[in-house]
C-alpha cells in the first residue's frame, strides 16, 4: 500500500479528515523552506503538497506567483526540489509527499528519468497542473512503474460527460479545484461544495481533496466535513510573505509563523468527526 493510501485508510478509521498544506520548494530560500517541510508533520500535517517552481504558473494567483518567482530567485530547480524531498526523509518515512507543478520542467528534465528520481527521493505523487488527459500517456506510465500516484485535477465545469475520462487512471487521491480561476482568490461555499462532491463520488471511491480557495481554519474544517481532505494554499504563502524583511527575506522567525497557522489548521480539522 502506497503511502497515500496508508495515511487515507488510517485518517479514515480515525473518523477525520486531512490537512495537505503546501509549500513552495525554496521560498524564500532553500533553508527556511527546508525548515517548513520538516516541521510540517510535527505541527500537523497529514501530507504535504510542495509547489516545483515554474516562471508560468498560469494556474497560479499573484500570491503563489510571487512565492515561485522568489523561489527561482534563490536558486530553485526539480534537482533542489528532489534534494529536500531526500533530506525529509532522513527523518520521516511515514509522511506522504505530493510534487505539484507545470508540465515544462517536467519535461525538460526528462519524464522517465523525473519518475524514477522523484520516486528514488521518497515523493509519493505528482499533479502536473496543465497535463491534460489526453495528453496523459506522457507522464503516466513512467509513474506507475515508479509507484507514484498520479493526482487528477477536477474542476467545478467538469461535466459528468468527461468525468469519468479525466479520473482514468487517477490514483492516491482526487483534487478538486473548488473554483473557477486561479489560486487564491476567493473561496467556494458550503452549498457549491455539497453538491460537486457527491456527483464526484459517483465515479470513484478514492478519497477527494478540496483546494483552491481554503484559506481559514473554519474553511479548512467545512472542506474536510464535506469531502476527503483540505489542501490550504495561498493563506500560508500569504504569510510567510509578511514574515519577509525589507529586503524580502526571511526573518529569524519566519518558519514559526508559517508552522503555527499549520497547528490552527490542524486543530480546526481534527475537531470535524465524519463517518468511517
Amino acid at each position: 500500500m502506497s503511502r497515500i493510501a496508508a495515511r487515507f485508510a488510517s485518517l479514515k478509521k480515525e473518523g477525520r479528515g486531512a490537512l495537505i498544506p503546501f509549500l513552495e520548494a525554496f521560498d524564500p530560500d532553500l533553508e527556511t523552506s527546508q525548515a517548513i517541510l520538516d516541521g510540517m508533520p510535527g505541527a500537523g500535517a497529514d501530507l504535504i503538497e510542495i509547489g516545483m517552481p515554474f516562471t508560468d504558473p498560469m494556474a497560479d494567483g499573484p500570491t503563489i506567483q510571487k512565492a515561485g518567482q522568489r523561489a527561482l530567485a534563490s536558486g530553485a530547480s526539480l534537482r533542489g526540489t528532489l534534494a529536500m524531498v531526500r533530506r525529509f526523509r532522513e527523518q520521516d518515512d511515514r509522511t506522504p509527499i505530493i510534487l505539484m507543478g507545470y508540465l515544462n520542467p517536467i519535461v525538460a528534465y526528462g519524464p522517465q528519468v523525473f519518475c524514477q528520481d522523484a520516486a528514488a527521493a521518497g515523493v509519493d505523487g505528482i499533479i502536473a497542473v496543465d497535463l491534460p488527459s489526453e495528453e496523459g500517456q506522457l507522464l503516466a506510465p513512467h509513474a506507475k512503474a515508479s509507484g507514484l500516484d498520479i493526482i487528477k485535477l477536477i474542476a467545478p465545469t467538469t461535466d459528468d460527460a468527461r468525468l469519468p475520462y479525466v479520473l482514468e487512471g487517477s490514483s492516491g487521491f482526487i483534487y478538486y479545484v473548488s473554483i473557477t480561476g486561479i489560486t487564491g482568490t476567493r473561496t467556494a461555499s458550503s452549498a457549491d461544495l455539497s453538491s460537486a462532491i457527491p456527483r464526484i463520488r459517483k465515479y470513484s471511491d478514492l478519497p477527494i481533496a478540496i483546494g483552491f480557495g481554503i484559506r481559514t481554519p473554519e474553511q479548512a474544517a467545512n472542506a474536510t466535513r464535506i469531502g476527503d481532505a483540505a489542501v490550504v494554499a495561498s493563506s500560508l504563502i500569504d504569510l510567510l510573505s509578511k514574515s519577509l524583511d525589507e529586503n524580502g527575506r526571511a526573518r529569524a522567525d519566519t518558519a514559526e509563523i508559517v508552522l503555527s497557522q499549520v497547528r490552527a489548521l490542524a486543530d480546526a480539522v481534527r475537531g470535524v468527526r465524519v463517518a468511517a
